[in-house]
């Protein structure tokens, strides 16, 4: 037989971006552990919906840690207290019965709220379409081989492109930083050879719309990588840096 838990719910309620959002409780009874955390929202809904009440509103695509939809912090964590795992992909039986969850959408003026759990996160799409990727004309696409890469570039390369855009970063950062996030978009194509015609404008590119977008200044707090699903490191900032010093200094 399945074990089951109950728990309190402090989940925030919003209308809108520009009215004034509290806490709602809700009784979670009878709460299977083998249910994700989103599912246990899908339980919550039902039940308003039958009273005739307004459902939560929370992002979600894939549910199975893809696609960087879902987000929502649960008692002061992002993606709640599992490390390297998504809303989706976290599990009721990581949690005590009669235990209480503070469940709160990302918080960042850069990322401001539609509705309940849901945040607006456009900023990122902005930042990523400043930067672009490769728009030089290469003509047929050639033999992987063709184009030697060195592995310990390859291996980096591809750790950082493992981001999914979720905002986890942002929304664990003290300052609301999103360094993680253009660190990791700036360095998986300037570690490779396809990335390098339009390294340099690239990293100006996208650390000025960072800034215009209002988000904070990283502080090494490393709480970003702590949050971060996918497990991203923040050598990403450091390269990041060094990326933008070095494009001042050769121009682009």
């Amino acid at each position: 037989m399945a074990e089951t838990i109950n728990l309190t719910l402090k989940v925030w309620r919003q209308e809108g971006p520009s009215s004034k959002g509290d806490f709602e409780v809700h009784e979670a009874t009878d709460i299977d552990t083998d249910m994700s955390f989103l599912e246990l929202l899908d339980v919550i809904n039902a039940g308003l919906e039958l009273a005739g009440k307004d459902p939560i509103a929370f992002d979600h695509d894939c549910r199975e840690g893809i696609c960087g939809m879902c987000g929502a912090v649960i008692n002061g964590q992002a993606h709640g207290p599992d490390t390297g795992t998504t809303l989706c992909q976290l599990h009721m039986r990581r949690f005590k019965d009669g235990s209480t969850l503070v469940i709160e959408p990302w918080r960042s003026s850069a990322f401001p709220i539609i509705k309940d759990l849901v945040v607006d996160r456009s900023s990122f799409d902005r930042i990523i379409q400043a930067g672009g990727y490769v728009s030089v004309r290469t003509g047929a696409a050639p033999e992987a081989h063709s184009v030697p890469v060195p592995k310990v570039n390859a291996d980096k390369a591809m750790d950082a492109a493992q981001c999914i855009g979720c905002g986890a970063c942002v929304a664990a950062c003290p300052n609301a930083s999103a360094m993680l996030f253009v660190g990791a978009k700036v360095s998986h194509l300037a570690l490779l050879p396809h990335g390098q015609p339009e390294r340099a404008r690239r990293a100006k590119a996208m650390v000025q719309e960072m800034d215009e977008e209002g988000f904070g200044n990283c502080s090494n707090y490393y709480e970003c990588e702590a949050a971060c699903p996918k497990e991203i490191s923040v050598s990403n900032i450091a390269r990041l840096n060094r990326e933008v010093v070095r494009a001042r200094l050769v121009g682009g």
